[in-house]
Parts: C-alpha cells; sequence; structure tokens
C-alpha cells in the first residue's frame, strides 16, 4: 500500500512523535512533582497547619453580675437598761426602754448594700429592722436609713456629689456610726440639730485621695472615726429630718470644713467646724393639743468640733450654739428661742491577752429645745457616763455603761418634768 520512501519516512515520523510524548510525560510527571507557584503553594500549606496547629482562642470573660458589685454587711445591738436603777421615772426619747416597764430592746438590726456599679458611682443602702416610729407602742419596725449614690467628678474621686437620703455634715458624733460610737446614746446638744442625723438632698463633698483614705483608716473600732465625709462639705436639704415630707419652702443649707492633722510621731487630731441654717415647720401632728399653734420657725446653728485618736488615750469634744422652736412654759407657745450645749469625752484603747478594751468618761450640757419632739419642747440636760467597751474577737462587743443624769422637759403636757437618776445600761453588739 505505501511505497519504500513512505514506509521510511512513516518510521521516522513514528520515532519523533515517541521522543516528543515520552519528553511531555516526563515532563507533565515532574510538573506535578514540583508546584507551579511556590510561594502561594507554601503559604497555603502554612495556613493549613496553622489551623490545625492553632490553638482555640480564650472565651471573652463573662460581664459581672449585680451581686458582683454590691457587698453586705451590717450589725446588731441589743441593750438592757434596768439594772442598779435609781428611778423608774426617768425616760429617755433615744431609748425607749429606759424607765418603767422597758426590758431587753433590740435597738438597732442594721443591713448595709453598698458597691461600685460604675467607675464612677458608688451606691449605699442601709434598712434598719428595729426601729420604733414615734408615738408607737409597737417595736422593731423596718425603716429607711439611707439611700443615696455618690457620683465622682474626677477619676481621682476627690470631688463627690452625694445625691439621696444621708447623713448631713454637721458634727463629728453625729455622723459617727453608732456600731463605732463609745457610748450608747449621742450627746443632746448636736443630735437635736438632726435626729437620725440624716435627711434628704444633695451634698457636695472635697478631699485629696490620700485625706480620703486616712478617714477611711480612721473609721474603725480602734479609732472610732466619723468616715469619710470629705475635707470641705457644702449640701442643700429639707430640713424636717429623716423619713419626713418636706413641709415648707425653704431649703437648709449646710457647711463644714474638718482636716485630719497626722504628726511625725504617728498621733492624729481632727478639728472641725460646721454650720447650717434653715426654716423648720412644727407641722400638726407634733402638737399636743389644738391650743398650741405650730409653723414655720428659724433653725440655725454653729458648731466647733475637736478630736484626737486614742493611740493610746484619746479625747473628743463638740460645742454648738444657735436658735430653734422651743415650747414657752411661761406663754404656753412655741417660740423661736437661742439655745447652747456640748460634751467633752475622754478614752483610753489598750489590749489585755489579745482582746480590745476601750474604758471612757463623757460629761454633756444641753439647754435649748427639741424641734422633731412634742410642741417642740424645752429641754435642759446635765449628764455622765462612765463605761467600758470590750471586743474580745471582731465580731463581738460587750459595752456597760453606767449613766448619771438630770433631765428636765417642758411641754404642754407636762410644764415642768424633772427627773434624774443612775442607772447600768449594758449592750451586746454583733458585727458580720
Amino acid at each position: 500500500m505505501f511505497s519504500p520512501i513512505n514506509k521510511s519516512v512513516t518510521r521516522s515520523y513514528f520515532r519523533k512523535i515517541s521522543v516528543i510524548a515520552a519528553f511531555l510525560l516526563s515532563a507533565g510527571v515532574a510538573q506535578a512533582q514540583v508546584p507551579v507557584n511556590p510561594t502561594r503553594d507554601s503559604a497555603a500549606v502554612t495556613s493549613a497547619q496553622d489551623s490545625v496547629m492553632a490553638k482555640p482562642k480564650a472565651p471573652e470573660a463573662p460581664k459581672a453580675h449585680w451581686y458582683d458589685k454590691i457587698s453586705l454587711r451590717g450589725y446588731v445591738q441589743i441593750r438592757y437598761n434596768r439594772l442598779l436603777e435609781s428611778n423608774p421615772d426617768l425616760r429617755s426619747e433615744y431609748d425607749r426602754s429606759v424607765g418603767n416597764n422597758g426590758g431587753f430592746l433590740i435597738r438597732r438590726a442594721r443591713l448595709v448594700f453598698s458597691g461600685n456599679v460604675h467607675e464612677r458611682v458608688y451606691i449605699y443602702i442601709q434598712p434598719d429592722l428595729a426601729s420604733t416610729p414615734s408615738g408607737s407602742s409597737t417595736i422593731h419596725f423596718a425603716q429607711l436609713r439611707d439611700a443615696y449614690a455618690d457620683v465622682s467628678l474626677d477619676k481621682q474621686k476627690e470631688f463627690r456629689i452625694r445625691i439621696g437620703q444621708s447623713k448631713v455634715p454637721y458634727g463629728f458624733e453625729n455622723m459617727q456610726s453608732s456600731q463605732n460610737r463609745l457610748t450608747l446614746d449621742r450627746n443632746d446638744a448636736l443630735n437635736t440639730a438632726l435626729p437620725n442625723e440624716r435627711d434628704l438632698g444633695v451634698m457636695f463633698y472635697w478631699a485629696p485621695a490620700h485625706i480620703r483614705k486616712r478617714f477611711s483608716e480612721l473609721a474603725n473600732t480602734q479609732f472610732k472615726g466619723s468616715g469619710d465625709y470629705g475635707v470641705f462639705a457644702l449640701g442643700v436639704y429639707n430640713g424636717q429630718t429623716a423619713n419626713k415630707q418636706e413641709a415648707n419652702n425653704n431649703q437648709h443649707v449646710v457647711a463644714r470644713l474638718s482636716y485630719p492633722i497626722a504628726f511625725k510621731n504617728g498621733q492624729i487630731i481632727e478639728p472641725g467646724i460646721q454650720a447650717y441654717t434653715g426654716v423648720y415647720t412644727v407641722t400638726s401632728d407634733q402638737l399636743s393639743s389644738s391650743e398650741i399653734k405650730g409653723g414655720n420657725f428659724t433653725d440655725r446653728r454653729v458648731a466647733a468640733s475637736f478630736v484626737l485618736y486614742p493611740q493610746p488615750f484619746g479625747f473628743q469634744a463638740e460645742y454648738n450654739v444657735g436658735e430653734s422652736p422651743t415650747f414657752d412654759p411661761a406663754t404656753r407657745t412655741i417660740q423661736t428661742k437661742s439655745l447652747k450645749g456640748g460634751y467633752a469625752q475622754a478614752m483610753y484603747a489598750f489590749k489585755l491577752g489579745g482582746q480590745n478594751f476601750i474604758p471612757f468618761l463623757k460629761a454633756q450640757y444641753y439647754d435649748g429645745g427639741r424641734k422633731a419632739e412634742t410642741d417642740a419642747r424645752y429641754s435642759k440636760v446635765y449628764e455622765t457616763e462612765i463605761g467600758v467597751e470590750w471586743q474580745p474577737i471582731p465580731a463581738f462587743e460587750l459595752a456597760a455603761q453606767y449613766t448619771i443624769t438630770d433631765r428636765t422637759n417642758r411641754d404642754a403636757r407636762n410644764l415642768d418634768n424633772r427627773q434624774h437618776g443612775q442607772l447600768l445600761r449594758v449592750q451586746a453588739q454583733i458585727n458580720f
């Protein structure tokens, strides 16, 4: 079919085809073994290896719950006042278990909820589960004591605005917690200005960061500090005292300046001065009869304070003057009248067998009105208290106080009620 020449050409042609095919086959195998784009393919291999070898990402930390931000603490005080009692007719507005028919009493049962809900916002809420409403024979009601928020104006929290019901910055002992105070009750002279020590309003506080730290370190059972109420305080509040609705269109204004001075020998003193002014309304529910007229009265005071913190000897004194609504027995009316009074207290802190002891001596005097009591009754008080506080463990304290007192109260129901006597008072306190 083919010529010889054609056969030769054909064989030569097939040999060339075979060589070319073999070359292409070998090149294809080599190409399959060597990557065409080493950079891209190496990155792909590395990425694949990393995806296998890489550890999984740690889960994000869960957001803090409200109960991680809020702390709970408190204390309970239980009293008995009838030991060595010389006059059962001697009564006290501050402790209803003093005198005839008095017995054991839960004086305070406090719970404190507090915490930083934001880096600039701190909250403080304190109910008392053992309150006794005025005029009631039933005891141990729950009543609000504090409910406020501190809003810091700077990161160091040196400038703060306090909004809500809180202690009014007037007097050292008024602001001192009952949990830390040595005597069983506050002095009459300054506490008549602010029964329950609190009111509803807005307060501004300023103190340098290192002084705020010092205030915090002093507010314990050893030094008996008042807590952090600033070096300078300025506030506006209702003026009708805690848990009472405002009764006029005038708010009280208060200002205070106090500074804890630390000496090189470790001793610390705290001098202070404070004042307030406003209008107090004697409301109809305070009057003993319709014949007594209430209304608006000037209410203002100024006070000086001095504290030497016990290391081991301590001293505390305060005095105030001013004018306030006061019952006048001669005219059987309530008038704006002058007042004066104060106290001095000495103490000595020491340890015995690892247990804390603080004996104390306190004398007080007051002559003036009690604006928040029946008929804004007139009162004159001479009182001496001698006692000791014993704290064997942080969770328990026992205080014994011998009181020698002479008290005169005058209102429309009793124009000259003078009672004097002595009694031994005992209080157990549980801290938690």
